[in-house]
């Protein structure tokens, strides 16, 4: 690493090295190459055989991964182009195919068909990494579906639910963004070989007007390239509103792992919940008992940068006039491979978070005794008139001695005596023992959260894990720093 020029964190912090590896130079430059032999070789196979021969493919072939990057350099910096600084290079180690490299192509070709071919792959590791985030999930959600603890609305105590209910939330969240980039994988087509302003008009001549083989020509380089579909129709370029989909594909993961992340340094604020802490960890560099959230927080920084890329992509493609404008090239050269890095570091984060995260239950439970007193007043109500009051006369002491506990609580510091109170006051029913029992068994105050953990777990998750198991497991997700 240079450091003496700026070297971007997305690379050298936080993400993995193989989606580091697909936007490389020599990822980009050698598939540029794949597309030239594979235009060359549908070319050929469709009858182009006066122009092409097999050796000409087969010298190709053998370069497309020995690049000279230097000899590129130096030629784009001469003519002002990479795309034909490429073509030139090309032809300087195939000189028996420098004729035939790019035949009939715009720069789109290469530049476009590349993009789409890599965002198949990137989307494969985000696939994987998404899956084993749900994953990890799941399993949390399992070992906790009968965990009681606070819920909160408003972030004011409210009803109890499980700690595995309430990452059920996040599982959902995270199901949807998988179905969002199934879809998104049906929508990413090649553009194919579709000429300068997207009419083949070059094609057609080469074919000497032959339609068949001009539409043939389209198919069979899409197929030689990995892609089942082609665009039916483009301009130079295929349609930006791709990128914008794909953005808000990556960005909603983005959302989802935003909500999680700040809901777990919510948590950790409250000691009932943390990420996981190294053994050396520091937390800061002068309250050295800290345990500060930081992977919460970075990832919580993270998804807001990859939020906001949405807006880029929307002005990109809302700004192609007619056939295509060059204003998209130097943005997407930074967005695109941004939004999956991005993604990427993201999902690593959450992996690592989830594998090991620590749930405080004797601090769930200093929580719950504190509020369970106000939330069990509906339940000692309705046996209070079981054993003949008057459900208004009772809901009237209740709410005075409710309101005294209350400020008692914030005004004084002190405890919930809400349970003394009432057992104190005559009007009651109950002696002090029964009201415990009414608030022993937390459990009874979760409804239905840990069926519906169960539920869910069976019913949508483990369908999914099964349907990808073969992406479950052998991830890096170790932070460098």
């Amino acid at each position: 690493m240079d450091r003496s020029i700026y070297n971007e964190p997305l690379v050298s912090r936080y993400t993995s090295r193989e989606m580091q590896e697909l936007f490389s130079e020599q990822t980009r430059f050698s598939t540029w190459r794949r597309c030239w032999v594979a235009l060359a070789e549908a070319q050929m196979e469709l009858g182009l055989t006066d122009l092409i021969q097999p050796q000409m493919i087969v010298r190709m072939k053998e370069c497309v991964d020995t690049i000279d990057f230097a000899a590129a350099a130096k030629k784009e910096k001469e003519i002002r182009h990479d795309v034909m600084a490429h073509v030139y290079t090309f032809g300087q180690q195939c000189p028996e195919a420098e004729g035939i490299i790019h035949l009939g192509a715009t720069s789109q070709f290469v530049v476009c068909n590349t993009d789409l071919m890599l965002q198949k792959k990137a989307l494969f590791l985000v696939k994987r990494s998404l899956v084993n985030t749900i994953a990890n999930l799941a399993a949390f959600c399992k070992k906790h579906k009968n965990t009681a603890t606070l819920g909160f609305t408003h972030y004011q105590p409210a009803q109890p639910t499980t700690v595995g209910k309430r990452h059920t939330l996040y599982l959902q969240d995270l199901l949807m963004d998988l179905e969002s980039l199934e879809f998104l994988e049906t929508q990413i087509k090649a553009r194919g070989a579709k000429g300068t302003v997207g009419t083949q008009a070059t094609f057609l001549e080469l074919f000497k007007g032959d339609h068949n083989k001009v539409r043939r020509l389209d198919t069979l380089v899409a197929e030689k390239l990995g892609f089942s579909q082609v665009f039916p129709v483009t301009g130079q370029t295929y349609p930006r509103k791709l990128d914008v989909k794909l953005c808000e594909t990556l960005s909603g993961i983005g959302i989802s792992a935003h909500k999680f992340a700040v809901d777990l340094r919510l948590l950790s604020n409250l000691k009932v919940q943390e990420e996981p802490f190294a053994q050396k960890q520091t937390g800061s560099s002068a309250m050295a008992y800290k345990r500060n959230p930081m992977r919460s927080e970075r990832m919580t920084g993270l998804c807001r940068k990859l939020m906001g890329l949405v807006a880029n992509f929307q002005a990109t493609a809302a700004n192609q006039w007619f056939e295509r404008t060059l204003d998209d090239s130097a943005i997407r050269r930074m967005d695109i491979p941004q939004a999956f890095l991005l993604t990427d570091a993201i999902l690593k984060l959450y992996m690592n978070i989830t594998s090991d995260m620590v749930v405080y239950t004797k601090q769930i439970e200093k929580y719950l005794m504190e509020e369970l007193p106000f939330m069990a007043t509906e339940k000692i109500l309705m046996q209070a008139v079981e054993r003949g009051k008057s459900r208004q006369e009772m809901h009237e002491v209740v709410k005075v001695h409710s309101v005294a506990a209350g400020k008692r609580v914030k005004m004084e510091g002190c405890g919930n005596d809400l349970l003394d109170r009432l057992a104190d006051d005559a009007a009651i029913p109950f002696e002090r023992e029964e009201l415990d029992a009414l608030v022993q068994d937390f459990k009874q105050f979760t409804g239905r959260a840990s069926q519906q953990t169960d539920e869910y777990l069976r019913e949508q998750i483990t369908p999914v894990l099964e349907k990808y198991t073969d992406l479950l497991g052998n991830i890096d997700t170790s932070l460098s720093v």
